[in-house]
């Protein structure tokens, strides 16, 4: 028996989606909120609604505020 002929013994697909993650969902469109910048001060959107006194950053400020 070759390896490709066994059984998927996980029960699923790769496709679908089990529940865990961030990837692989279709959920639909996300839903952008408008922002300005902390940093350069461009308005821009992001993909999740801000807490207030938290900075927000566009997407060329970001790497610069990584901890990693």
């Amino acid at each position: 028996m070759a390896f490709n002929d066994r059984g998927n013994s996980r029960g699923g697909s790769r496709g679908s989606s089990h529940g865990g993650g961030f990837r692989g969902g279709n959920s639909g469109p996300r839903e952008m909120t408008k922002v300005i910048c902390s940093d350069c001060g461009v308005e821009t959107e992001v993909p999740f609604k801000p807490n207030e006194g938290r900075p927000v950053y566009c997407r060329e400020c970001l790497p610069n505020h990584r901890k990693f």
